[in-house]
């Protein structure tokens, strides 16, 4: 079965995005090297330059990566991915209602109206022998809240944000056992990687 992998960028502190909902400052590190990693999807014409310790651990996740799950937060602020995740991946949004205009012809987006467990479900199915990726803080505190997380990827940003939107503020269960991280060292970002602890 498909392993279930948040990937979120955060500050030190722990948010995801700032007080204004702005994310660039977490989102720094994609610019802050000199080696070029294409996303996969040629329609959006996304090009990350990070170091060399990052632009591996990036191409790793987007070999590992087969579908993504989000929640309709996150969805709304890229804007829809124009149709398509980056990772040209199918994406799973779980949201109460499907939004006007949605679903598109030739879009990769689905809209999962029935909960996280039926999204996760559909998600896994889409991702094949792959993992599937999580985005949202809110999408990632209800797979943890459910059982549903396999792994926590975290892109540690070198910033304190002093406030926004935490990562990890409103979980139902605590405490969620990690075990020891995998570290890579880039150049404005330390990536950390937990397995969770299910038992």
């Amino acid at each position: 079965m498909s392993k279930v992998v948040a990937i979120m960028s955060m500050s030190l502190d722990g948010y995801v995005a700032d007080a204004n909902d702005g994310v660039s400052e977490v989102f720094d590190w994609y610019f802050s090297g000199e080696v070029e990693v294409p996303t996969a999807s040629t329609t959006s014409g996304m090009t990350f330059h990070v170091s060399a310790a990052s632009a591996e651990h990036l191409r790793g996740l987007q070999a590992e990566i087969g579908a993504m799950l989000t929640g309709r937060r996150t969805f709304e602020r890229a804007d829809g991915w124009g149709g398509r995740h980056p990772w040209d991946v199918p994406a799973f949004v779980v949201t109460h209602e499907v939004p006007e205009g949605w679903p598109r012809p030739d879009s990769t987006v689905q809209f999962v109206t029935d909960g996280i467990g039926s999204a996760v479900a559909r998600a896994r199915a889409a991702a094949g022998p792959k993992f599937v990726g999580v985005h949202g803080a809110r999408t990632i505190q209800q797979c943890l809240d459910g059982g549903l997380l396999d792994e926590i990827h975290i892109d540690l940003a070198a910033v304190l944000l002093g406030e926004g939107v935490r990562l990890f503020d409103r979980l139902a269960s605590t405490p969620v056992v990690l075990g020891s991280p995998r570290v890579v060292p880039g150049v404005g970002v330390t990536h950390l990687r937990y397995p969770v602890h299910t038992s």
